[in-house]
């Protein structure tokens, strides 16, 4: 259980409530990647299963997660079924559809979908989802750890570039199945949300994208998504949301020691 400097020290609540769990507590807020990789360098296990702290288990089956990692030396990385922690449970994730080339946008299969059983067949998917998967320890020693320079979002779907141009395939698997609060702990729309979201869809196209599409794609996120944020905020008076996004886009085209 990796603490990722929580204001109550709660590494040390959990060791005296639980002392059969470990716990690794970083004073200094490392991000979403730097979190998990901190727990990825000490675990031990063949397969390692990286789980967001806003989760709840029920029924939870984790066998069908290491029976597929093991049937095949190419799967690097399954994820269960997610879904919503509340209401009446719709789906959250079944899967990914390809990230578009020019405008960086996909979809989670079956998302807001009550769950009648309509995504229950295993298939590849192209990205592995954050809140929930797990990983072959064989392969993250090959690929690398997850990329750091994100600090808060994306950075799963970068993760999993990376083992994509490895040679190595992720898994939907709907036999194991989470619950997810979703965005308790950022808030939607709130301008930490939005400052990362800005600047870190521009990285990931950096990072990942060449030739004519990468320029395709700057021109849209900078000259339309973007400007249209901003007008948008201006005139609605979202004076934090403006300045968010104004900083997202000033701090990929030039970075600075901007705070998290």
């Amino acid at each position: 259980m990796v603490d990722n400097a929580s204001k109550k020290d709660e590494a040390s609540i959990i060791s005296q409530r639980f002392p059969r769990v470990r716990t690794i507590r970083s004073e200094k807020n490392l991000g979403f990647a730097g979190g998990n990789n901190l727990g990825i360098k000490e675990a031990k296990g063949k397969y390692l299963f990286l789980i967001n702290n806003d989760t709840i288990f029920k029924d939870f089956q984790v066998q069908p997660l290491i029976d597929k990692l093991a049937s095949s030396p190419q799967i690097a990385i399954v994820c269960p079924k997610i879904r919503f922690a509340w209401g009446t449970n719709p789906i959250q994730f079944a899967g990914y559809t390809p990230l578009s080339s020019v405008t960086i946008r996909n979809k989670a299969i079956g998302f807001g979908e009550e769950d009648r059983g309509q995504h229950d067949i295993p298939h590849p998917t192209p990205y592995a989802h954050g809140a929930a998967m797990m990983i072959k320890r064989e392969a993250i020693d090959k690929v690398g750890l997850m990329p750091e320079c994100y600090f808060l979002y994306y950075e799963e779907l970068d993760w999993s570039m990376m083992f994509t141009r490895a040679g190595y395939e992720i898994w939907y698997i709907p036999a194991c199945t989470i619950y997810h609060k979703e965005s308790q702990s950022t808030g939607q729309n709130s301008p930490l949300r939005t400052y990362y979201i800005t600047r870190n869809r521009l990285l990931l196209v950096q990072r990942n994208f060449y030739g004519i599409h990468k320029y395709l794609s700057y021109i849209y996120l900078i000259g339309l998504v973007s400007l249209r944020d901003t007008l948008k905020y201006a005139f609605s008076r979202k004076n934090e949301l403006l300045r968010a996004t104004i900083q997202g886009v000033r701090d990929f085209i030039k970075p600075s020691t901007h705070n998290h």
